[in-house]
């Protein structure tokens, strides 16, 4: 069995996410092969020389997962992109780059956060390719964290509000740009989150079924895709 979960948005503020979040590294998790964590996994990354109290409690419940034989895969959302190899490795996790084919259930899957797939929302798209330059990445890393913090609330709440404010087609994926990424890599199932609207969509490339799997983000409830001999089952679940 595989797990794959995506936009958990960890934040201390969120006690009722975070509980959830651990009962399934103690339940569920421990049953799975893999757990694909892919992007928004905390709400905030602004470097992992800045790993809070909070936040390295979630590092020690990866590395016991990961430590129990459940392989953990990690991929940058568009709140996290600065999680890097220190934090990965003290939690005993493994960096996906974006997109990137696993195979899964059979068949090669493409996997991405998702953020890459909204090319309609223009300004989105350039400060993302700003953001995501190594040279940017190297500046930002390097910030003092107290200039890292004011920037990063600057951006969160820039984002909130801009969202707000845009048509929902600017910020869901771009029709066109799904089966183009697909084709491009050869696959058939595409698995991402980021638009909070969890669904699997049937497609069909070149006349051949295909589908696109949206994860759902934790919120009022949780979500999960389970890859096993049964197939792809997204699903929900409650907090406790």
């Amino acid at each position: 069995m595989i797990l794959l979960i995506s936009d958990l948005h960890l934040q201390e503020e969120r006690p009722d996410i975070t509980r959830a979040f651990l009962d399934l590294l103690e339940g569920r998790a421990r049953q799975a092969q893999a757990l694909y964590i892919l992007g928004d996994f905390f709400e905030a990354w602004i470097g992992d020389d800045a790993m809070t109290p909070y936040q390295a409690s979630i590092c020690q419940a990866l590395r016991a997962l990961s430590d129990s034989g459940t392989q953990i895969f990690l991929m940058h959302g568009n709140r996290d992109f600065l999680i890097g190899q220190a934090f990965c490795e003290a939690a005993g996790c493994t960096l996906l780059s974006d997109p990137c084919v696993v195979e899964m259930g059979g068949e090669p899957v493409l996997l991405m956060h998702g953020d890459s797939l909204c090319t309609r929302d223009l300004a989105y798209m350039k400060l993302r390719r700003y953001l995501r330059n190594p040279l940017s990445l190297w500046i930002l890393r390097h910030l003092p964290l107290s200039t890292r913090q004011k920037l990063a609330r600057k951006l969160r709440s820039e984002s909130r509000t801009q969202t707000r404010m845009k048509a929902n087609d600017i910020v869901d994926v771009t029709p066109e740009e799904v089966p183009r990424v697909m084709q491009q890599h050869g696959v058939r199932t595409l698995v991402h989150g980021h638009t909070h609207r969890p669904a699997i969509h049937k497609l069909a490339l070149s006349n051949t079924p295909a589908r696109r799997i949206v994860l759902g983000d934790w919120d009022r409830q949780g979500w999960a895709l389970q890859v096993d001999e049964q197939g792809f089952q997204l699903a929900p679940f409650d907090f406790h």
